[in-house]
Formats: structure tokens, C-alpha cells, sequence
């Protein structure tokens, strides 16, 4: 029985690097229709951090196991789970360099989550007017702000 198919959008912002950040997704069922959106925010983040999150976030609200076509500005994030992860992992989180590999939290979030699903990486240009891109940045900029005035 094939996994159900899935698109999932999405993106984070940040305000400084270290700064306020957020994160969105967009996750939607072609075959339903149906479609959800999220964000987030922290108050000191990166943006790096921001846009894995996004993927986390969205991985994590799925149900079951799916087919997943995950669209993303961030070539960080679409390389790390499509190329250096399985070289991290062999080094034992460490990157070619021999440094510790940066948000490996993060990571090893997105590597049990990996484990779940089958995942397709599409590359999209930020800020190239790819609606559901627009959006997700739109949610993450104002979960940014959100966060922002947090506490403060």
C-alpha cells in the first residue's frame, strides 16, 4: 500500500543571528485538499535554527507515515538532510572538518523524524513570489515578531 502523499512548505526568519526568530510550515494533502499552517517564535535564535525547526515542526504534525515532498529556501536545510547528514552520523556528529556539526539537536530531531517518512527535496528561491514561500516567510516574520516582544 503506497504512503499518502504530502507537500510540505517552508521557512523561518530571523531578526539578527542571534536575534528574534520564527518558523512556519505549510503541510497540505493534495488528495484531500485539506491543508494546516503553523509558526512559532523564540526570542534568541538563528536563522539556521528557524528553518530547521519549520521542517521539524511539520514532519512532527503528521499523523503517519507519508510520502513527503518538502519544499525549502534553505539549501542548509535541504543538503544537511539530503547529503552531510549520513557523513555526520559515520563521524559521529562531527563535519569534515573535524568541528562539531552546529544545531546537531536539531539534527538528531530531524533524523528520527527522517526515519518515519520517505522525503523528496525541492529547492525553492526565497523571495521569487512561490506563493506557498511567500507565505511561510510572511508566518515567520510575524512569529519573529511575535517573539520579539516577548518578555521584553
Amino acid at each position: 500500500m503506497p504512503l499518502p502523499l504530502v507537500h510540505l512548505f517552508t521557512d523561518g526568519a530571523c531578526s539578527g543571528n542571534p536575534g528574534p526568530g520564527g518558523w512556519a510550515f505549510i503541510l497540505r494533502h493534495p488528495a484531500s485538499g485539506k491543508e494546516i499552517e503553523r509558526s512559532g517564535g523564540e526570542r534568541t535564535t538563528t536563522n539556521n535554527r528557524m528553518e530547521l525547526m519549520a521542517v521539524i515542526e511539520g514532519l512532527s504534525a503528521l499523523s503517519k507515515p507519508s510520502g513527503v515532498d518538502l519544499y525549502s529556501d534553505s539549501q542548509y536545510v535541504l543538503n544537511g538532510l539530503n547529503e552531510w547528514m549520513e557523513s555526520w552520523k559515520r563521524r559521529g556528529w562531527k563535519t569534515a572538518g573535524r568541528q562539531p556539526v552546529k544545531n546537531r539537536d536539531l539534527w538528531e530531531r530531524l533524523d528520527e523524524l527522517k526515519t518515519k517518512h520517505t522525503l523528496r527535496f525541492h529547492w525553492v528561491r526565497g523571495h521569487n513570489e512561490h506563493p506557498e514561500n511567500e507565505r511561510c516567510d510572511a508566518l515567520a516574520v510575524a512569529a519573529r515578531d511575535r517573539a520579539a516582544g516577548a518578555g521584553g
